[in-house]
């Protein structure tokens, strides 16, 4: 076979201006910006595929984090495409190891999640040459394979490869027939659409309706800046969607552990689904905290975890019921799925999140992915879903009766349209 080289990378700073209407507001970002940081790499294979992956983050910063990205990316250039492709355990590892960007986490912040956006575009690079959508090239590795991919240096007191193999191996039994049924049936959604913190009262009971008629069976708030509004917008939420539909409510990591401990009391009797980010996504101690005060009310969080330890020890002090990934706070898909590895060992599902452009297009194949071949269970885990931007990519995601259909283009769902990276490519202002 013809050997191919990496012969290039471009990267944009992509912006929306979302905070025009106040989508995505929340008691600490009243303003996003939804923005991408992206990247796409060329090779000179006569296939014609390109290699798309970004960073989500939310307008000021975004040229930081592109930045970042051309630090990392220019190291591929002139590299051996089926070398990498061959060996994305090794390659992840390359990166996160190297001395001279680690010291800048280390494996965290804007340094890792630019080998993320790296690492995910030789991943969607695969995923095309195999002609397959990413939940199903992962579904349908070996356990081997797939174990070969995670670093398990500082997981092993937690998770050792052995037993990763041994979840991995038990799930094999049964794969195809999950396969089908997620092909028939998706993967169950909630929406966060109704639930923005900026948005007028008839504006959250109108979505909040729609929600309910578009087959929603769980819808999320924002909540956290002031507990009256709180309490009235649940109280219209709850009188709009019935006793039925589950409400999970969202802080954001606006509250100190005492406040936080005393807002969710204030907030229980809505029948909450669960409490996501009550406090800094860094304080396990006080996540834990949380979740002995206020069982059985659930804690949810991981949308801002800056990597597979931290995950690790918010599982090992059980300060976290629910696990939300992110597909781009982390180093990529090798972490990802060490998380949803530590998730399955401890027995806590995975709700990923996807509260931005084009995560939603993103993360549904790691739930998809763990379904079919980790856990091997739908059982409490669910996709939050919003509708904004998905018409800018190449294959948008699809939601119907609540649920996702399990995505068939190859690739990672990253890959934007040209014409909306023409349009939104944000020019930095130069100083002055």
């Amino acid at each position: 076979m013809r050997v191919s080289i990496v012969t290039g990378f471009e990267t944009r700073d992509v912006r929306f201006e979302t905070s025009a209407m106040l989508d995505g507001s929340d008691a600490m970002n009243p303003d996003p910006d939804y923005s991408a940081a992206y990247l796409r790499i060329t090779t000179d294979a006569v296939d014609g595929h390109d290699g798309h992956a970004f960073v989500f983050t939310i307008g000021r910063g975004n040229d930081v984090q592109v930045a970042a990205i051309d630090a990392v990316a220019h190291r591929v250039l002139g590299r051996d495409v089926e070398e990498i492709l061959d060996d994305l355990g090794g390659f992840w590892r390359e990166f996160v190891y190297d001395s001279q960007l680690r010291w800048l986490g280390p494996e965290k912040g804007v340094m890792h999640m630019a080998i993320g956006a790296v690492v995910n575009a030789f991943w969607d690079l695969k995923a095309k040459r195999a002609g397959l959508p990413l939940w199903q090239l992962l579904a349908r590795m070996t356990p081997e394979q797939l174990v070969d991919l995670v670093d398990f240096r500082y997981l092993s007191d937690a998770l050792t490869r052995e037993e990763a193999l041994e979840l991995l191996r038990a799930a094999v039994p049964g794969r195809e027939e999950r396969e089908a049924t997620l092909l028939a049936l998706g993967y169950p959604g909630y929406t966060t659409t109704p639930g923005w913190l900026g948005y007028s009262d008839d504006k959250l009971r109108r979505l909040a309706r729609e929600a309910v008629e578009e087959g929603f069976q769980q819808i999320k708030l924002k909540v956290g800046d002031n507990l009256a509004d709180d309490v009235r917008r649940l109280g219209i939420a709850r009188e709009t969607v019935g006793p039925d539909i589950r409400i999970a409510i969202d802080a954001n990591q606006r509250w100190d552990r005492d406040q936080a401990i005393d807002w969710i009391r204030a907030l229980e009797p809505f029948d909450l689904a669960w409490v996501e980010e009550p406090t800094s996504p860094d304080d396990i101690l006080a996540h834990a905290a949380i979740a002995r005060a206020v069982a059985p009310v659930p804690i949810a969080t991981g949308e801002h975890g800056m990597s597979r330890v931290l995950f690790k020890q918010l599982l090992q002090a059980q300060a976290a019921a629910i696990v939300q990934i992110d597909s781009t706070r982390v180093a990529g898909v090798n972490e990802n799925i060490a998380i949803l590895l530590l998730a399955a060992k401890f027995g806590v599902p995975v709700c990923p999140h996807a509260g931005g452009v084009g995560l939603c297009e993103a993360v549904q194949h790691f739930s998809m992915f763990d379904f079919v071949a980790v856990s091997g269970s739908q059982e409490n885990r669910m996709i939050e879903y919003t509708k904004h931007l998905h018409e800018h990519f190449v294959a948008p995601v699809e939601v119907t009766g609540g649920r996702y259909r399990a995505p068939l283009t190859p690739g990672t769902g990253m890959q934007m349209l040209d014409a909306s990276l023409a349009v939104h490519t944000f020019a930095v202002p130069a100083p002055l």
